[in-house]
């Protein structure tokens, strides 16, 4: 999906901006509209802001859209933003509160959406994902404010809108970046989007790279599970011939899904990062008659001869002749070079 960039606005000027609805916005005559005030445009005012005063012009926008400057829509015209940044929490608790107090007291705040681009009638979510899921499961409106938004500036308001209550885990936010890689949003955007530096947006993108969606979709949002213990996963799966295979072994097993996200984490490293068991032996060199003669140590990767006497050096001299014809039986048989 592409959009062209609203002449003359910058993404964070953008940010927060309320416009005022249509008439093609407007909702059905049965739903109560309200005027949304014009907002002057300048959020940001200037690049050199930063963050925290666009944040603080986000809050107040919120209150002017809470005092009313906001329309009715049918949830089931809203589809969800077309860069995902969720995966699915590992219980509906906070889901169900949320539902619960909206069927009691009604819904606070506003969702933000878009006009889809390419569909009439249709609006994709900027931030409000389960507003609109729990308007939906209960039969109602869900108060919106339209935005014009460019698939960039919906990128970075949702990331910030994110980033503000601290909402996505860590393996989220690697998540999105993919996304964002993938719809060619610039670096800079990104940066934004979620308020990282350039050494954390590589962190983010070297994870995403090697640990595989399926295995991250697998285990889950992981929300106590942060940047150190995803770089060790990763680590783990580069070093490990063999290992994504053996995650996802672990992953499919039913008692392991029914964890949670978390504990699926932990399973997947622990499995990766168990140790082979190593064959260890000593064994003693005798004669026939019982004499000691020497001692033969066994480890994973070497051999050690300790002889003495004349028969351990005649031992020595037996087996370095012997060994062309034990190497040749060895590969005659179930050897493998």
């Amino acid at each position: 999906m592409s959009a062209k960039r609203n002449s003359g606005r910058s993404i964070l000027q953008n940010f927060g901006a309320f416009t005022q609805p249509s008439a093609s916005e407007t909702a059905p005559s049965s739903a109560p509209v309200s005027q949304t005030p014009r907002v002057n445009a300048g959020v940001i005012g200037a690049t050199s802001r930063s963050l925290v005063e666009l944040r603080e012009e986000r809050d107040r926008f919120k209150a002017i859209a809470e005092a009313g400057g906001w329309l009715e829509l049918d949830p089931e015209v809203i589809d969800p933003s077309p860069f995902p940044d969720r995966l699915p929490d590992d219980n509906r608790a906070g889901f169900t509160e949320l539902k619960d107090l909206m069927a009691s007291e009604g819904q606070k705040v506003p969702i933000q959406v878009r006009k889809h681009p390419s569909l009439e009638g249709r609006y994709q979510v900027v931030y409000g994902h389960r507003r609109r899921q729990a308007a939906s499961e209960l039969g109602i409106k869900v108060k919106a404010i339209v935005v014009a938004y460019t698939d960039t500036e919906l990128v970075v308001a949702q990331g910030i809108e994110n980033a503000a209550r601290q909402d996505l885990s860590w393996i989220e936010r690697a998540l999105f970046v993919r996304t964002m890689d993938a719809a060619d949003i610039k670096p800079r955007d990104i940066r934004a989007a979620l308020s990282v530096d350039d050494p954390e947006l590589a962190r983010l993108r070297q994870v995403i790279k090697i640990v595989p969606v399926d295995v991250i979709e697998a285990i889950g949002r992981a929300p106590k599970v942060g940047r150190p213990r995803w770089l060790a996963l990763a680590n783990a799966v580069s070093k490990s011939a063999g290992g994504v295979e053996q995650v996802r072994q672990t992953l499919s097993a039913d008692k392991v899904r029914e964890q949670s996200s978390d504990d699926r984490f932990k399973l997947a490293l622990a499995a990766l990062q168990k140790k082979k068991v190593v064959r260890e032996s000593d064994v003693e060199l005798k004669s026939p008659s019982g004499v000691t003669f020497g001692k033969a140590a066994f480890r994973a990767d070497n051999i050690k001869l300790a002889l003495k006497g004349e028969q351990g050096a005649g031992f020595g001299a037996f087996l370095e002749g012997e060994l062309p014809s034990l190497i040749e039986k060895f590969f005659a048989g179930d050897g493998e070079a």
